[in-house]
C-alpha cells in the first residue's frame, strides 16, 4: 500500500434523492480512474444487492478508494463512500458525511431539487462539508439543465459556472467532476501523532472475517494485529486484517490518518460494534470518542408470522442471519392467539420494514403474515408507573391507564403548487397540524407540518403519490412525544377477540376506523356454514358491527306442498344444527385480513 501525502487525500460522499442517478455517475467514476476493469463493469457495481437493483435505492453503505491523476499532473487518492438516501436511513447518512469532507449534490434535470435531496443537503452542510452541485441526466428529452442550475444557485449562493452539467449514463462532465473534486474539496486534517481516534461509519458480517467495520481514521495510526477498544461499549477486538476498498476489500499494513479503509475483528454479531461508535487502541486509548454518536432506535414495530406454523425455526435462523448485517433490526419472540408464534420485529421506518420483509420472503424462501405496523407508545398508568407498549395487545385495560403519549414527527412535503389542496386535506385528515409554507420557486412550494407517526405510516405515503401524480417527495424526523385521546379497538370474529388486528386509535377516529375495518373483513372473510358476526370493540363496548351471512342449503327442496309444520320442523332443525356449528366453528383468518388493516386508508 503506497503512502500517500495526507494533502493528496480526498474524501468524498455523493448524495440525491432515490433514482437521481447515483450509483450510475459512481460507476463512471470507477471507470474512469480504471478502479474496476472494463470487463468487469456491470450496471450499478456498488449495488450488490438485487433489491437495491431492483428499487434503485442504497440500502447498505459502501466504500471505494479510486486513484487519480488530475490534469496539473500529481496522483490524488479519492475515498468514495456511498450512502444510503432514504429517510430512514439518516443516521448513517449523518455518519458517513462525517467522514467525508466533500459532498457531491446530485439533482435529476428532469425531476429538479426533491425532499430528501434536501434533507441530506442540510445535514451536509452541518457538517461544513464543500458541496460541488451536479445537474444529472442532460441527455433526456424532458431534461432542464439551466432551469435547475438557477435553483441550486440560489439554494447554495453558488455561481452558476460551479454547477457542472453532467450524464452519468453517457459519461458526460465525469472528468470534470474529478477536477472539480481535487480542486475544491479540502484533505483532511488529521494528526497522525495523536493516539488513535477511528470512526466507524457502518460494518458488515463476513463469514472469514467477523464483523468488518468500515472506517475513516481521524487522529492516529491502525496497523494490524493490534489490540484495539471501542469507546462507546469497552470492548476489545483484535484488527485480525485491516486494508481498503477497491471496490472489493484489499488486505494492506495499516491505514493512516485522513485515510478510509476497513478492519476485520472477527466478532460473531454486528451489535457489537455500533455505527457511529469511535475505535481507539486499548493499550494506549484516547480521552475522548469521537462526537455524534447515538445507538439505534426502531421507530416502526410489527409482527412476522410464517404461515405455515412449522417454519418457526427456519424463520428465526433467517432473522439471526439478517441481523448479522443489520444492527438495527430488533426482534423477540410473540405468540399470538390467531396466528400462532412469531416475532415482533422492530424497523427503523417502513422501507427498512418492506426491505426485511422481502428479504426474509425471497433469500430465505419463507411464507410470511405481516401485522400491521405500529409505533411505540408511552402509557401512564393510574399508579404512577410508565411503561411502554408497541404492541396493541399489550396495551394495560383502559381503567388502569391515566394518559397516552404517541411519537410525533416533523414532515416537510415538497409539491407542485397546483397539489398544496389535496396535500392539505391529506395531512388534516391524518391529524397533521400546520406548521409552515415556503415557495422554493414559482412552481414548487415546501409544506411543513407535525403529525403523530402511527397515521404517517399507514398508506400515507402511497396517497401523497396517488393524489399528487408522484410529484410530491416526503421527508420527516422525529419531533417528540406529545399526549393524544388514544384507545384500543379490538375486533372480533365469531366474538373472539383477534389479537393481531387490534390497534390503538385517535378516540375520534375509533367508530369510522371501526365501521370501515368490519366492512372490509366483510369482503376478504369467506363465508361459513353458519353466520359469523364482525364487531369492533372498545373495552366492553362494541361501537360496529357486520355479518357474514351463512351458506344455507335449502331443505325445503324436497317438500311438494303438504302441511306447513313439516317445513318449519325441517328449518328448526336446520337451526339447531347450525348453532352447534357456531359453538364449535373455527375461522380461518385469510392474509388478506391482515393487509385490510393497511389498506383502511382514510377510513379515520
Amino acid at each position: 500500500m503506497r503512502v500517500m501525502d495526507q494533502s493528496h487525500i480526498r474524501n468524498l460522499c455523493i448524495i440525491a434523492h432515490i433514482d437521481h442517478g447515483k450509483s450510475t455517475l459512481t460507476d463512471r467514476l470507477l471507470e474512469f480512474t480504471g478502479t474496476v476493469a472494463k470487463r468487469e463493469m456491470v450496471e450499478q457495481v456498488m449495488d450488490q444487492m438485487d433489491l437495491e437493483r431492483e428499487k434503485g435505492i442504497t440500502i447498505k453503505a459502501k466504500a471505494v478508494r479510486m486513484q487519480y491523476r488530475a490534469r496539473d499532473g500529481d496522483a490524488y487518492e479519492v475515498n468514495l463512500i456511498d450512502t444510503p438516501g432514504h429517510v430512514d436511513f439518516t443516521y448513517e447518512v449523518s455518519r458517513a458525511l462525517a467522514a467525508c469532507e466533500g459532498a457531491i449534490l446530485v439533482v435529476d434535470a428532469t425531476q429538479g431539487i426533491e425532499a430528501q435531496t434536501l434533507a441530506n443537503l442540510y445535514l451536509a452542510l452541518e457538517h461544513n462539508l464543500a458541496i460541488i452541485p451536479v445537474v444529472n441526466k442532460i441527455d433526456l428529452a424532458s431534461a432542464r439543465p439551466d432551469e435547475i442550475a438557477r435553483d441550486l444557485t440560489r439554494l447554495l449562493n453558488a455561481p452558476d459556472e460551479q454547477i457542472i452539467r453532467a450524464s452519468a449514463k453517457e459519461g458526460i462532465g465525469t472528468e470534470q467532476i474529478l477536477e472539480a473534486i481535487v480542486a475544491r474539496i479540502p484533505p483532511p486534517v488529521a494528526d497522525a501523532t495523536l493516539p488513535l481516534r477511528a470512526l466507524i461509519f457502518d460494518s458488515k458480517y463476513d463469514s472469514y472475517k467477523g464483523v468488518v467495520a468500515y472506517v475513516r481514521v481521524v487522529d492516529g495510526e491502525l496497523p494490524k494485529n493490534q489490540k484495539l477498544k471501542l469507546m462507546s461499549s469497552g470492548l476489545e477486538v483484535d484488527a485480525l486484517e485491516v486494508g481498503v476498498f477497491r471496490p472489493k476489500m484489499a488486505a494492506g499494513e495499516i491505514l493512516r490518518a485522513g485515510q478510509v479503509g476497513y478492519v476485520a475483528t472477527g466478532l460473531k454479531s454486528v451489535r457489537d460494534i455500533q455505527v457511529g461508535d469511535t475505535i481507539t487502541h486499548a493499550l494506549k486509548p484516547a480521552i475522548a470518542p469521537l462526537p455524534g454518536y447515538r445507538p439505534a432506535k426502531p421507530m416502526v414495530f410489527a409482527g412476522f408470522y410464517p404461515v405455515e406454523t412449522n417454519d418457526y425455526p427456519l424463520l428465526r435462523d433467517a432473522l439471526d442471519k439478517l441481523k448479522l448485517n443489520d444492527a438495527s433490526l430488533t426482534y423477540e419472540p410473540e405468540t399470538s392467539a390467531a396466528l400462532g408464534f412469531g416475532f415482533r420485529c422492530g424497523f427503523l421506518g417502513l422501507l427498512h420494514l418492506e426491505i426485511v420483509q422481502e428479504r426474509l420472503e425471497r433469500e430465505y424462501a419463507l411464507n410470511l403474515i405481516a401485522t400491521a405496523p405500529s409505533v411505540e407508545y408511552h402509557v401512564l398508568k393510574t399508579s404512577g408507573d410508565v411503561v411502554t407498549v408497541d404492541n396493541p395487545a399489550e396495551m394495560p385495560d383502559g381503567a388502569e391507564i391515566a394518559e397516552i403519549e404517541e411519537p410525533w414527527m416533523r414532515i416537510q412535503v415538497f409539491t407542485p403548487k397546483e397539489y398544496i389542496g389535496a396535500v392539505m386535506d391529506l395531512v388534516v385528515a391524518r391529524r397533521g397540524a400546520f406548521d409552515k409554507m415556503e415557495y422554493l420557486d414559482e412552481q414548487r412550494v415546501m409544506l411543513s407540518y407535525v403529525m403523530p407517526l402511527a397515521d404517517l405510516i399507514v398508506d400515507f405515503y402511497d396517497q401523497l403519490k396517488s393524489r399528487t401524480r408522484g410529484y410530491a417527495s416526503l421527508d420527516y424526523t422525529f419531533a417528540d412525544y406529545r399526549a393524544s385521546d388514544l384507545v384500543k379497538l379490538n375486533l372480533l370474529v365469531n366474538e373472539e377477540v383477534v389479537d393481531a388486528l387490534s390497534m390503538i386509535v385517535h378516540q375520534d377516529y375509533a367508530y369510522p376506523r371501526g365501521a370501515a375495518l368490519c366492512k372490509k373483513l366483510k369482503e376478504v372473510i369467506p363465508q361459513q356454514l353458519f353466520p359469523v358476526p364482525l364487531q369492533a370493540a372498545i373495552g366492553g363496548r362494541i361501537i360496529a358491527r357486520e355479518t357474514i351471512r351463512a351458506l344455507r342449503k335449502d331443505v325445503l327442496a324436497k317438500c311438494y306442498g303438504g302441511d306447513v309444520t313439516r317445513k318449519r320442523k325441517l328449518l328448526e332443525k336446520q337451526k339447531a344444527g347450525k348453532k352447534r356449528m357456531k359453538r364449535f366453528g373455527v375461522i380461518e383468518i385469510p392474509q388478506d385480513a391482515f393487509m385490510a388493516v393497511l389498506k383502511l386508508g382514510d377510513g379515520g
